[in-house]
């Protein structure tokens, strides 16, 4: 796989808590990073939204000196129409139907504008540059507002029919669980997402200490020794390795690499989640598939957004 391009690219991540975005040199490092919260309160409207994405790049690229660019990479959250991307992230309720790469496309005219899922850009700079390097058959996963994944089969990312697989916050681990944002019940998503996990807590009588209603807070008050923060960690733990179970017998993985902000929670989380992945991974083969923290920690979606242009031979099959 060889990186032909010289200039850097414009990699951008979106989620429902924050807006990233960085400059990234052809070997994957991070030349230049700025990052501001995502405007996702009631009444925000998506032009709004763009205008604080707008806005984040402008400076960003003020701050670098304006470089000229290879081209720009993104990461947002789905679904979306792929590759025209007009994207509908469901924990980012402004946004649906918003022709992103097509705003992108008319601020940085001439470049190549490549939009996937922020997941699978995750998994893409794992497989790139992080964990599942030197691996052909990695699942990479987003734990955070949302959960999400993206998966490389055969050393190349594998899109499906629309773009959207990967999806493994949409595995049923729950079947009578709670309800979930895209219509469903029991999903992974609904379960282990930062926001869900709260609620659940807090349904349980946890309370936070301070005024942060957060799955950070959650995770500190757990490290703290609260038996019901402890009992959400293990919950969302089981579920992510229940999951990783069942795609592993379905894609014969050999590294699942997890990023994502809840993933900084470690033991709390990875260990109830490797428990329950030795205890559903009951095949040979799937015994010897690894859980393991994205290397690249939250830069992993960034890298993996510039791959997208670097590395087009494995990660875009697109226009």
């Amino acid at each position: 796989m060889s990186v032909l391009a010289i200039d850097p690219v414009l990699a951008i991540d979106i989620g429902g808590t924050k807006l990233a975005a960085a400059i990234v040199e052809p070997d994957g490092s991070v030349a230049a990073h700025d990052r501001a919260p995502t405007p996702n309160m009631p009444g925000v409207d998506g032009e709004e939204l763009w205008g604080a994405l707008d806005a984040l790049l402008a400076k960003l690229l003020a701050d670098a000196g304006d470089p000229p660019l290879a081209g720009v990479g993104v990461g947002c959250g789905g679904p979306m129409t792929w590759p025209a991307a007009e994207v509908s992230p469901l924990n980012i309720p402004a946004w649906r139907g918003f022709p992103l790469r097509e705003r992108l496309r008319a601020r940085h005219p001439g470049l190549p504008v490549r939009i996937h899922n922020d997941a699978i850009c995750v998994a893409v700079g794992e497989h790139w540059l992080g964990a599942g390097r030197g691996h052909d058959n990695v699942l990479g996963m987003v734990v955070s507002t949302g959960v999400g994944g993206g998966l490389i089969l055969g050393g190349h990312l594998v899109n499906g029919a629309s773009g959207n697989a990967g999806h493994i916050g949409h595995v049923i681990v729950e079947p009578d669980g709670p309800p979930c944002a895209c219509g469903g019940r029991g999903c992974l998503e609904a379960i282990a997402r930062g926001p869900g996990l709260v609620a659940w807590a807090q349904q349980q009588g946890w309370r936070p200490r301070g005024s942060d209603v957060t799955g950070v807070e959650l995770a500190a008050d757990a490290r703290r020794g609260d038996p019901v923060a402890g009992s959400a960690m293990r919950r969302a733990g089981r579920a992510i390795g229940l999951a990783i179970a069942s795609a592993t017998h379905l894609c014969d993985l050999e590294v699942a690499a997890i990023g994502g902000g809840l993933s900084q929670a470690g033991p709390l989380l990875f260990d109830p989640m490797n428990e329950a992945f030795r205890t559903h991974a009951r095949m040979d083969f799937a015994r010897r598939a690894r859980i393991v923290p994205a290397a690249l920690g939250q830069t992993a979606g960034l890298v993996g957004a510039a791959a997208l242009v670097y590395a087009q031979d494995r990660y875009w099959s697109a226009g």
